[in-house]
């Protein structure tokens, strides 16, 4: 895999992490407490560099081929869910991603929240709140930099890639103060999961003794016969359900009047 290639997944996939981890901070801050929210911004950040320190280096130890199996396997996992989901959104069956609603529902969440600080935090909701937002988002960026770079032997380069989504989506985020509701993320997300699913069939094939034929160079054929085949599902769901017409009325001839009775 090229390090372009590598960069631009790992952007692909952190942004998408990084809208919805941006949501809920605009939320805690412009409806409690900007400092208090950003505290915990900054403490779910700093949690997760001891988290990623600590984890980082035992991942590099594992063998090449046993962690590529692993790690092939659970992109592969990951890759399917947000692939199912973006297909059942693009066919009309699973409602799109609504990142400004998402965001209203957060606001009348907190507004309706009691207040309160501890310690040198204000505002102990909007921190809290904060906190496990960045930090579960976090958590999905972490792995997404740790199993791309370490596969691809390239840690600084995914995290290039990883950094580059962060600052873009922060900064754009807290330019406007309000979410990102016009970002395409439903075909981000699709994009994603059929760049995570093409790496985990790769990877953990490879992890299983698979040798490709051109090595890296089969991702090329990967990619595009994965996306062909999610958007393909996606048409033909969508044609299935228009297919189908609406349920005839059953007409009932009234059944004939009996002998002898009065018409």
């Amino acid at each position: 895999m090229s390090g372009l290639v590598l960069v631009l997944t790992v952007f692909l996939a952190c942004a998408v992490e990084a809208v919805e981890a941006l949501t809920i901070v605009l939320a805690a801050g412009t409806s409690r407490n900007w400092r208090s929210a950003l505290q915990g911004s900054a403490a779910a950040l700093v949690t997760l560099a001891i988290v990623v320190a600590a984890l980082g280096p035992a991942i590099g130890m594992i063998p090449f081929e046993a962690l590529r199996l692993v790690v092939g396997a659970l992109l592969l996992v990951f890759g399917l869910q947000w692939l199912r989901k973006a297909i059942l959104r693009a066919s009309g069956h699973k409602a799109l991603h609504d990142e400004a609603g998402a965001y209203a529902k957060e606001v009348a969440a907190a507004d309706a929240a009691a207040g309160g600080g501890r310690g040198i935090v204000t505002d102990w909701y909007a921190f809290t709140l904060s906190f496990k937002g960045v930090f579960l988002e976090g958590l999905e960026v972490a792995f997404i930099v740790v199993t791309f770079g370490n596969n691809q032997g390239s840690v600084p380069l995914a995290a290039l890639g990883a950094a580059a989504a962060v600052v873009a989506v922060t900064g754009v985020g807290l330019a406007v103060r309000a979410p990102l509701a016009r970002v395409p993320e439903n075909s981000m997300k699709f994009a994603v999961g059929i760049m995570l699913t093409a790496f985990g069939v790769f990877w953990s094939a490879e992890g299983a003794g698979v040798d490709w034929p051109g090595a890296d160079a089969a991702l090329l054929v990967l990619v595009p016969v994965i996306a062909l085949l999610g958007l393909g599902t996606a048409a033909l769901l969508r044609r299935t359900d228009t297919a189908v017409p609406p349920a005839a009325a059953t007409t009932v001839p009234p059944a004939p009047a009996a002998k002898g009775s009065m018409q």
